[in-house]
């Protein structure tokens, strides 16, 4: 499991340092202590400091999950930076995000931390504390409690305050420390002469207690526990007894009026409860500490320490005690591949993997393979075969052209199968510099990291889930990776027309469609050349033949003109080049022109309707044209399968959804009954651009849905 542990020591990362700073600090040796513990156990541990950029680290550390995953969980300590019911800050936050943690939550900190509302409540629940008094003000009337009295800031912890008085004056002087010190009101308790008790609890429903812990003081000072000795300022020494020797009677009534309090307060997980005990055998609950101190020498662990459990197996063991809280099962069963539930071993093979994913996906990020690099290109279909052997599958050598295009089948073979069709190059322009991969809370980004790079991490880990179950090899599969997406597939079109002719359905790994679609159609889209030559004129000379460049300018508004929103027809100059000589107009002008359309009838009417644009007259015209990507048409097949995409992602609670794209793809030379799905890759933005991103929770879904898709089409047991 992922394991933030998170603490407050550096108070300097907030927007403002503003009103009560928090005096308590957890010590660097505790929190290593802390992080080994966990490391042991098995969990991926990282320290992080509770201030203003906890989210965005927790974020990246433990990203937003899918339904049925285990998110991370986190080890709070934190006894927060500033202000009121400092405990609580953290745990709010943690509860706002989503994120579960380790012990109570804001409402029984806040409760605990107002030491009055504690004893009302205890008293409530008919639980003994000493009678108590509250001043509002250091001169405030006196309560009339009979000395020695204690005093104590209302809402402080660790001691902070604490004094013991015999008459006015003293607590006259006391309040006033307090109250110019901490700004709040001061706790008057009778003061219980006698031992102090500690009990410390560990679990829910009901929690298990520690034995009692007495501490023992030294005659040096006052019995009673201050700051200065839980910090080792003292100069005094504290020790323990465990068990307290107060009989077996009075420690299992301890231990129950502890176990009440804890539920009375509404504490998860851990706390002690700390009291005293009289000379008539009477105990006093004096505070509930819902953040026990986890310091080594504390008489927390003494109690832990007695029942079995050394620092390791107490930390380990408070994780298990918080995961059953939240799961009802303090770890995953695990899932034995011959008897597992497809679904469930599918989920747990994915998201078990989210930081190897990452990684393989930053690996592949630095493998340059742009369209127009053949060496880079080389390297990719390398990193491909690997794979597929690794997986079992076997190439396809008539469906393979080993500059453009390879394919790849299970031992069941593609024919009446699955086709997967994903491009390898990265179709980004020559002039970018190359993006390195790097990732925020919310997207993955780095260069093809979209165009390419994810979906075949999405491939890679939903194959070997599958082959995790040692099913891959009799599911009819093939997979189809080509190197000329940047050239509008006009090398491997061949290849692709005849893999998806011998397949039942054809899935298409181009990145999904914001906010979570699958594409079921596709425009069209041609693109031409248009080389004008005229006269070359001299600067300044009349010529009554037209000049290249206006008649060509002239004529691309009119083709420009052809688009029409209502027939879906959008046509575009790409580029414009001129060339001239010297002190002359320009005499040759080259145009890139694209257009886009619904229907492959739309195409070839476009195309004459530009042919007529141009007409005769003028100067000398070509019309070249360049490659041609065919529609793909929004058919029943397509919906049908995507449909059933839809079906599965629901499970995940996948808001999936069907679209259309103006864009082209591949898809478009699937055959009309083919049953085809474009988009099926991680959700993607700003495609072909330095700043193409992946969004990060979409790799795992994207990854989930097409391993559970495949699984569905398995051949049952004894039928392959």
């Amino acid at each position: 499991m992922k394991i933030a542990v998170v603490y407050n020591r550096n108070s300097g990362n907030v927007i403002n340092l503003f009103g009560m700073p928090n005096r308590e600090r957890i010590g660097l040796r505790t929190i290593d202590r802390i992080t080994s513990a966990l490391k042991a156990g098995g969990h991926q541990v990282i320290a992080l400091e509770g201030d203003k950029d906890l989210v965005d680290r927790l974020e990246e550390f433990m990203p937003r999950v899918v339904k049925g995953e285990r998110p991370g969980l986190v080890f709070n300590v934190s006894y927060g930076v500033q202000g009121q019911a400092r405990y609580t800050h953290v745990p709010s936050i943690l509860e706002m995000v989503g994120i579960p943690y380790v012990a109570s939550g804001p409402l029984a900190h806040s409760l605990c931390l107002d030491k009055v509302v504690t004893k009302m409540i205890l008293r409530q629940h008919g639980l003994p504390t000493p009678d108590f008094a509250v001043l509002q003000t250091p001169d405030a009337e006196v309560p009339d409690l009979k000395y020695p009295l204690i005093v104590k800031p209302k809402n402080e912890a660790v001691s902070f305050g604490l004094k013991v008085v015999h008459e006015e004056a003293e607590l006259r002087a006391a309040a006033q420390v307090i109250y110019d010190e901490y700004r709040q009101a001061v706790l008057v308790e009778q003061f219980i002469e006698g031992r102090e008790i500690n009990v410390g609890l560990l679990g829910n429903n009901p929690p298990e207690a520690f034995p009692p812990v007495e501490l023992i003081f030294d005659a040096s000072g006052p019995a009673i526990y201050t700051y200065e000795d839980k910090t080792g300022r003292s100069g005094r020494s504290i020790s323990h007894a465990c068990p307290a020797p107060i009989g077996e009677e009075l420690g299992r009534h301890a231990q129950e009026i502890a176990c009440k309090a804890f539920t009375a307060l509404g504490c998860y997980d851990c706390a002690r409860v700390d009291m005293r005990l009289d000379g008539d055998g009477n105990l006093y609950i004096l505070e509930i500490n819902s953040l026990p101190s986890l310091g080594e020498h504390g008489s927390y662990l003494v109690g832990a320490g007695h029942v079995g459990l050394d620092f390791p197996k107490f930390i380990n063991r408070l994780v298990e005690v918080a995961s059953a809280r939240y799961y009802g099962t303090p770890s995953p069963p695990t899932i034995a591949p011959a008897t597992a539930d497809v679904s469930a071993h599918v989920l747990a093979y994915v998201t078990e993997r989210r930081d190897r994913m990452e990684r393989r996906l930053s690996d592949l990020v630095k493998l340059r393979s742009r369209t127009a690099d053949p060496l880079g290109l080389q390297e990719a279909f390398k990193e491909a075969a690997e794979l597929f052997e690794d997986l079992d599958m076997h190439r396809v050598p008539d469906l393979s052209d080993s500059d453009v295009v390879e394919t790849w089948q299970t031992r069941a073979g593609l024919d009446g199968g699955i086709l997967l069709v994903g491009n390898l190059d990265v179709p980004v322009e020559h002039q970018f510099p190359p993006q390195p991969f790097h990732r925020d809370p919310e997207w993955l980004y780095g260069e093809g990291v979209g165009s390419s790079r994810a979906p075949f991490v999405m491939l890679e880990y939903a194959l070997r889930a599958l082959r995790s179950l040692r099913r891959l090899r009799h599911l009819p599969l093939g997979v189809l990776y080509y190197a000329d997406e940047g050239e509008d597939a006009r090398y491997s079109a061949h290849e692709i027309r005849a893999a998806a002719d011998r397949a039942k359905d054809v899935l298409i790994l181009r990145p999904g469609l914001a906010p979570d679609k699958v594409v079921t159609g596709r425009r069209g889209q041609r693109t031409f050349q248009l080389r004008v030559e005229g006269e070359s004129v001299e600067l300044g000379r009349s010529n009554r033949k037209p000049d290249a460049l206006r008649w060509t300018w002239r004529k691309l508004e009119e083709i420009a003109a052809l688009s029409s929103q209502a027939e879906r027809i959008a046509v575009a100059t790409l580029d414009l080049r001129t060339e001239r000589n010297p002190m002359h107009a320009p005499h040759r002008v080259t145009a890139d022109i694209a257009a886009s359309y619904p229907t492959a009838a739309a195409g070839e009417t476009l195309a004459g309707k530009i042919r007529g644009v141009l007409g005769k007259g003028g100067p000398r015209w070509e019309l070249v044209e360049g490659a041609v990507r065919p529609p793909f048409a929004d058919r029943p097949p397509a919906r049908a399968l995507a449909d059933e995409l839809t079906s599965i992602a629901r499970r995940w609670d996948m808001e999936l959804e069907r679209g259309t794209s103006s864009w082209p793809s591949v898809a478009g030379l699937a055959p009309l009954e083919t049953a085809c799905v474009c988009a099926m890759g991680p959700v993607a933005r700003e495609l072909r651009t330095p700043r193409e991103a992946v969004k990060r929770i979409t790799l795992v879904q994207r990854s989930l849905l097409l391993a559970e898709f495949l699984a569905a089409r398995l051949p049952r047991r004894g039928s392959a």
